[in-house]
């Protein structure tokens, strides 16, 4: 499997209408490309809390991290992943927080950077308006990823729909021929504990490997 690169697995097109205010205007800088994403007021309207992009990036990181959308405490600190499924995402890389918070080493680019608010049965998806948007622009200033997280189905969707996407259970299942560069994993809610049971198999099969890998990456920045 490829690496993934800006527009080479999305299929997607340029942003949606009225997201103006955000666009580009010439070359970009990181700097200046993530000061314009936390600025983004695309669907403040849409947004029960109000908007706080919330995304960790660094021109030297090795590993990307693919999310859904930040939960309402997530959203309080302005940090990512800080709640128990971080917790449990840490735990399966098998890495400290002070490694996952360096943006230098690790890159977060959540499907929607924004909290959704909630829904019956949980958290809403995503805003579809984020992706389009900054997804490519930002991998576009991180050409150094080698490895990316895929957590959940949303982002299994978007970046997995060329390579045969069906199911999150499905793809987890092959994840094999997504080896070296992409690695799909279930999301680490504790609203999934369900799905870990019935899939014993991952803990065996995926984590020693994701294990392996981020080390190697995270060792290999730092020789």
């Amino acid at each position: 499997m490829t690496k993934l690169m800006p527009g080479a697995l999305s299929g997607q097109g340029a942003g949606p209408s009225g997201a103006g205010a955000c666009g580009r205007a010439g070359e970009e800088r990181l700097d200046e490309l993530l000061r314009a994403v936390r600025a983004c007021r695309v669907c403040a309207a849409q947004l029960p809390l109000g908007p706080r992009p919330v995304l960790q990036a660094g021109a030297s990181a090795r590993i990307l991290i693919v999310g859904q959308a930040p939960g309402a405490k997530v959203h309080a600190s302005g940090i990512p992943w800080s709640d128990a499924s971080g917790e449990r995402l840490r735990a399966w890389m098998g890495i400290a927080a002070s490694e996952f918070y360096d943006a230098s080493r690790i890159a977060i680019m959540p499907m929607g950077f924004c909290y959704p608010g909630r829904g019956a049965s949980g958290d809403l998806p995503p805003r579809r308006e984020c992706a389009p948007l900054w997804h490519d622009r930002l991998l576009a200033q991180m050409p150094h990823i080698e490895l990316t997280l895929l957590v959940g189905g949303y982002a299994q969707a978007r970046f997995l729909k060329r390579a045969g996407h069906i199911s999150l259970t499905a793809t987890m299942r092959d994840w094999r021929a997504l080896a070296p560069h992409i690695i799909p994993l279930p999301h680490p809610s504790p609203r999934n504990v369900a799905w870990f049971k019935a899939n014993p198999w991952f803990d065996g099969e995926v984590l020693p490997q994701l294990q392996r890998s981020v080390r190697r990456l995270l060792g290999k920045q730092h020789a």
